[in-house]
């Protein structure tokens, strides 16, 4: 069957071969709906970004464009403002029928770590097509904050699909009329339509913006940083928030929405052209998302970033949207069901290293 291929069939291809790690791939790097990437022990700082170009290997630019090689083994910072290449522990041989896309983690995004899988004749970043077979390799770019990473930490992960299976717009209006995947009217209009959340219904802490100049974080530290080291906490009292250009933002949405467990989502911008920012991919929704114990619904946290223009984002302006995709098949453990899930239940909440 089409669709996003669940944990059993993910655990299937690397029986049989189609993925490969050294280090062995460990149970909990499959997630319902995807696979974490590991870091290798090597990065390469670089000149610039880059693609590797069709009938083009990663390794034969880098002579050209990385400035030195640096040992992660014992902990390194990756510098903000600088763009590292880093061998990943994974490698993949696709089979026939399949396509694969990565995407940073929750984490990541919300550390506003530019995270991008790269690969040897690759025209595009996180996409790979049918039939691949080689090595991957992750492009990092800290923005806000320098950060340490030693081998085997997971910045991005990897949804394989098999043929096209995203939902349209009546599909996904049949799928809300049967599991309401919002608390309220669904706006759908290419995927599931969010807005932000200026106006909380309790106190009036909206938001938090990057601090410049901070200290370095080590990604492996759970809980360990103040927030107001390296977050200002933005309030409101009349429902907007005027944007400057350059900074980062973690906002959140409005609508409380809900993943059913045959489906998979991704967060995608709404239109390029509604104003001068640009809400970040923060990540795949795995099936089971605000689903469970936690209750029906969960925030979707906004990364935001402004670009060349101070910009006004008022409350419940659309921003972004989901896009929904049917799964293969379900899978067999559930986003927050017997599985450690950081944003379960979540609203306006910073990466798990702040507390």
């Amino acid at each position: 069957m089409n669709g996003v291929l669940p944990d059993s069939e993910i655990r299937g291809l690397i029986a049989s071969g189609a993925i490969t790690a050294r280090p062995a791939i460990t149970p909990d790097q499959v997630q319902p709906a995807s696979l974490d990437l590991r870091l290798g022990a090597t990065a390469y700082r670089l000149r610039a970004s880059f693609l590797a170009g069709r009938g083009r290997r990663i390794t034969d630019r880098l002579a050209d464009l990385q400035m030195h090689q640096m040992d992660l083994s014992g902990g390194a910072v990756l510098e903000r403002g600088c763009v590292y290449l880093v061998p990943l522990m994974e490698r993949l041989s696709l089979p026939a029928g399949l396509t694969a896309v990565a995407n940073a983690k929750s984490s990541t995004g919300r550390l506003d770590l530019l995270t991008r899988l790269v690969t040897d004749d690759g025209t595009e970043f996180d996409r790979l097509p049918e039939g691949y077979d080689g090595p991957l390799y992750a492009e990092i770019c800290p923005r806000s904050f320098s950060v340490l990473v030693r081998p085997g930490m997971r910045l991005n992960q990897l949804r394989l699909r098999r043929g096209q299976a995203v939902l349209s717009d009546d599909q996904l209006r049949e799928l809300n009329a049967r599991e309401p995947l919002v608390a309220g009217e669904a706006l759908i209009d290419h995927g599931l339509g969010f807005s932000v959340d200026l106006r909380p219904d309790r106190g009036d802490l909206v938001g938090y913006r990057a601090r410049p100049h901070s200290g370095v974080i080590d990604l492996d530290r759970i809980g360990a940083y103040e927030a107001l080291e390296f977050w200002d906490e933005l309030r409101t009292g009349d429902g907007r928030l005027i944007l400057d250009p350059g900074a980062f933002y973690i906002l959140v949405s409005r609508e409380s929405v809900a993943i059913p467990a045959d489906c998979a989502a991704e967060m995608a911008p709404y239109l390029a052209m509604v104003g001068e920012f640009r809400v970040h991919y923060a990540g795949f929704f795995d099936p089971g998302f605000g689903i469970g114990e936690a209750g029906a619904g969960a925030r979707g946290v906004l990364e935001v970033r402004c670009h060349e223009a101070p910009f006004v984002l008022e409350h419940g302006q659309v921003v972004g949207r989901l896009v929904y995709e049917r799964m293969a098949a379900r899978p067999d453990r559930l986003y927050g069901a017997g599985i450690r899930s950081n944003y379960q239940g979540q609203g306006l909440k910073l990466a798990k290293q702040f507390r």
